[in-house]
Parts: C-alpha cells; structure tokens; sequence
C-alpha cells in the first residue's frame, strides 16, 4: 500500500524553491496498545473534562486554550489567532546553512520525516539530494509548523531527503549537570577493551538485525488469553550480581566471544609420552671411553 503525504512543504536556500511532500517514518502498525477498562464491568471507559466546581462534565465546544500568567489568572488564546501567527511567518523550509553531518550530535534529533518531491521539482530535489551526498553534509533550516519556529536537518538518505527535527540547545539538559568522576585506567585494560570492542565491531549498523522481543511476548501472552490458555508468567531467578576485578572480566569476556585464545593444554607426565632425551656426542665418546677400563677391572 502507498504511503499517504501527511503534508506539503517548500525547501528554500538562494534563489531555488523545492516544493515537497512530507511522509512519517514512523510505522505505529505494530504497536500494542491497551484501553482503560472498567474493572468489574469490563466496558471501556471515556476521558472527560470535568469543572472542578460543579464536577459536571464540559463538552468539547466549551473548552478553550489558556496561558496561566500567574497563580489561578489566565488569558485565553483563540484557535484562529494561532493560526494567524503561523501564516504571519514563512512555511517554507529556509535554509540558513550547511554543514558537516558529522557535527550534529544525535543528542538533538527528536523525530525523523521523508520528504519527496513534488510534481515538477524532480531535478531540482535530485540536485540537492546528490550535493549534500558529495560534501557529506546536511543543510539546517527554520520551518513554522504546529504553533512552533522548528530548526530541522535534512540529510541525503539513498537518493532522497529526510527531515529531522531538532531540540533547541535549552531543550536538551547540559551535560556538565551529569556527575561523572574521573577514573583510571590500565594500558592492559584499554588495550583488552580495544580488543573486545573490535571482536563485536561491525562495518556498518543494521537495525534489522534487532527485533522488538518484549512486544512479540506480549503478543504471544494476549494470544493465548484470548483463547483462554493458562499462562505462567513466574519469573526465573535473577543471576546475582558479582563483584569481580575488571582485568579478569574484560578476559571472561573475551573468552566468551571467542576473540581470546585459549590457553594452552597442560603437558601430560606420563613417561610413554615423553621422549627420551638426546645425547650429545661428547657424551657418546665418554661411555666408549669408559667400557676398556670397565673390561679391564673384570679381568683384575
């Protein structure tokens, strides 16, 4: 089934306008969800908005948006004028610059959306996705969209575009607020880290290679209710947590990943497996020496 353009958008930088069509990349068909059920009923319940001082419940015609200014004070603010500011300011997508993809933390990202063009903007989109493939860059924009001045990346992605959605720099808490302590470690631990990482290092990531596994038994559980199987859902026994030296974890590991060579079998004892020792030459001309004298002594 083809996809549906959840909207229209114009990607603007100089002189050139790409007229595009925004399609989610988010695929909810999978999801799992549940409803609010009452308990001994088991009819599904309805939200409602409910006036604290009469408690009976406000139809949705009654209800408006308001701004608190202060302690129990507010200002009403009408759809239409929302909407007004919104169309105040350019929807296009303006391009303010282009930069290394590399130099964007992904700490920023906050949604991802692919864009195609629009009937007529083929060449010029095919021109943009092919620029920014060549530089290995993306280009960063301003876009007015649901009451809000969004800053967006749009990247190449194999011979299109997909926009991103970024956290301004107070969105995203400061990472100096984390406390993390110094520690040091050992040329032998780093070197054993090294080693571990490049025994489970990839070429590049394949997501999928990974599967939701919590939500596969959770569709199996909702399964076998249906058809009113019994279901034990006891857990097994959590391995306890050991503390053990860092060094001989880092090798444990290794060993488990096979990138550690095994150490090498003990010798055996065992006087058959063993061969006897060479003698040296000099060696084998002292016994000659020593037989005259030993014939010479039996005769005496």
């Amino acid at each position: 089934m083809a996809a549906r353009a959840s909207g229209t958008g114009t990607i603007s930088f100089g002189l050139v306008n790409i007229p595009v069509k925004l399609y989610s990349a988010n695929d909810s068909s999978g999801k799992i969800s549940f409803n609010q059920l009452h308990a001994e009923k088991k009819i599904r319940l309805k939200q409602q908005m409910i006036d604290p001082e009469t408690g009976e419940a406000v139809p949705r015609e009654k209800i408006v948006k308001g701004y608190e200014f202060a302690k129990d004070q507010y200002i009403v603010i009408d759809e239409a004028e929302l909407e007004k500011l919104e169309l105040a300011t350019s929807r296009s997508m303006d391009i303010t610059e282009f930069v290394p993809l590399s130099s964007v933390d992904p700490l920023f990202f906050e949604s991802g959306t692919y864009l195609a063009p629009d009937k007529g903007a083929e060449r010029a989109y095919a021109l943009l996705v092919r620029g920014l493939e060549d530089m290995k860059h993306a280009a960063i924009a301003k876009w007015v969209a649901r009451g809000k001045m969004n800053v967006i990346l749009i990247r190449p992605m194999q011979n299109a575009l997909v926009m991103h959605m970024l956290r301004y720099a107070d969105e995203v808490k400061p990472l100096s607020e984390i406390p993390v302590p110094d520690a040091t470690i050992s040329d032998a631990e780093l070197g054993l880290a090294r080693q571990f990482i490049g025994s489970l290092a990839k070429p590049t990531f394949d997501i999928t290679a990974y599967k939701d596994e919590y939500r596969d038994r959770l569709k199996d559980l909702l399964d076998r209710k249906v058809k009113g199987e019994a279901v034990d859902l006891t857990p097994a026994p959590a391995p306890q947590a050991k503390v053990v030296d860092l060094m001989e974890a880092l090798k444990a590991s290794l060993a488990r990943s096979g990138a550690l060579p095994a150490a090498p079998a003990a010798e055996t004892s065992a006087d058959t497996d063993r061969k006897p020792p060479k003698q040296s030459p000099k060696s084998d001309d002292a016994a000659a020496d020593a037989e005259p004298a030993k014939k010479k002594k039996a005769k005496g």
